[in-house]
């Protein structure tokens, strides 16, 4: 395995793993949408994207970290907005290469961490990210809004 910064040369192979990952969250398949998304991203220098490829080189997972700020810290933070590995390559430690990759890269980028999201009823994320050194705020609530 192997895992690299995705640049504008992946993304017609990373936009099909970019919509399996829509559709795991209950989207529509749109490959063309999800394409185009993706190419302004890393275009306008808006996300930063970890690929991980097979032996073979067949792409399999990634992660997109967005870029924030911590007015309070005065310094960057990283939110780790998706990650995914297609499932014939799941329990095989691809998800926490790319959590490494991306811890290393918020030290390299000398922001303050990474902050994330994920479903309560989602136990394989959860057991992930406590199992990656992530823990849970037990004291901020979590408010959102919009569609």
């Amino acid at each position: 395995m192997k895992i690299l910064k995705g640049t504008l040369q992946d993304v017609e192979e990373l936009s099909v793993l970019f919509d399996d990952y829509r559709k795991f969250y209950g989207k529509h398949a749109d490959l063309e949408s999800a394409r185009q998304f993706l190419t302004d991203r890393i275009k306008n220098n808006e996300s930063v994207v970890f690929i991980s490829r097979s032996a073979q080189g067949v792409l399999v997972g990634f992660v997109q970290l967005y870029p924030i700020f911590s007015s309070t810290r005065l310094t960057r933070l990283w939110l780790l907005n998706d990650l995914f590995v297609a499932p014939p390559f799941r329990g095989l430690g691809i998800s926490v290469a790319l959590i490494d990759v991306a811890k290393i890269f918020a030290k390299e980028t000398d922001s303050c961490g990474l902050i994330l999201e994920t479903d309560k009823s989602n136990h394989v994320a959860n057991k992930l990210y406590t199992g990656t050194g992530f823990t849970i705020d037990k004291v901020h609530n979590y408010y959102s809004w919009g569609q």
